[in-house]
């Protein structure tokens, strides 16, 4: 009887603090939109240097905000391999299981560019971090790519989520093969990381506030480079996109089924 008394305690503590978290992820968003960035937007630099200082601000608001997750028990992280990110011109391709797989990765990265839905553009707490980030709209599949493209042939970091949304649990994985075209026309660095949660939570189907009876563990776990040769040496373009694309799926395949 005590143990299962120790137990709602702790998930109606839970529950509360998740609310209290996303709170604080939005009321995060309105004060860089609103106080942060126009401050920062009057000191003299060119565009490129404001989308880098912006990222950089996203990356350490991110950071703090999953430490706050963590301090109030609604998590726990294990990074393996995190020395292998935060390099230039880098490609980093993840699968997608949960709500803040995204927030979690910028975390780490101190400089990235994504790929973001283009009705968040739209939304009152993300359109300020969007923007002076300089992330990129998904609505436009070409443009889209020729964005990416040019993101890392200047050196920048790029994460990718060839999912295009988040997984659903038990069922097979169908990647956009705009993660393969990318990879295959810069034929740069080219880093996977897995990410793991459990017990699952925030995926799709679930709406914030449906919990898992226990703290959730998340675990980003930086693979090594791939080599794309045997791709980049297919003349047509489109069997080579089909190809790498097929082995990106077998590839997350094998981590999830590990």
């Amino acid at each position: 009887m005590e143990q299962k008394i120790i137990q709602k305690i702790s998930y109606i503590w839970r529950l509360f603090a998740t609310g209290f978290s996303f709170l604080c992820f939005g009321i995060g968003g309105l004060i860089l939109w609103c106080l942060i960035f126009p401050v920062l937007s009057v000191l003299p630099s060119a565009r490129n240097q404001r989308i880098n200082r912006g990222q950089r601000i996203v990356h350490y608001s991110f950071y703090v905000f999953i430490g706050l997750m963590h301090r109030l028990g609604i998590m726990t992280y294990e990074i393996k391999g995190l020395e292998k990110l935060n390099r230039p011109g880098q490609l980093i391709i993840a699968n997608h299981p949960t709500l803040i797989d995204i927030v979690f990765l910028i975390s780490q990265i101190k400089q990235a560019n994504c790929i973001v839905k283009e009705s968040l553009w739209r939304n009152l707490f993300m359109r300020g971090p969007i923007l002076n980030a300089g992330y990129i709209a998904n609505g436009d599949p070409e443009k889209l790519i020729a964005d990416c493209v040019e993101c890392l042939n200047c050196g920048g970091a790029m994460i990718i989520f060839p999912e295009g949304t988040r997984s659903v649990p038990g069922v097979p994985y169908r990647f956009h093969r705009g993660a393969a075209a990318i990879a295959l026309q810069v034929n740069k660095i080219i880093t996977p990381v897995t990410i793991t949660c459990y017990p699952s939570t925030l995926t799709k189907a679930e709406p914030w506030y449906q919990i898992p009876e226990h703290r959730v563990h998340l675990t980003m776990e930086v693979g090594e480079d791939i080599e794309i040769d045997q791709f980049t040496e297919i003349q047509q373009k489109s069997i080579a996109v089909r190809r790498f694309n097929q082995y990106l799926m077998d590839y997350f395949t094998k981590k999830r089924d590990c």
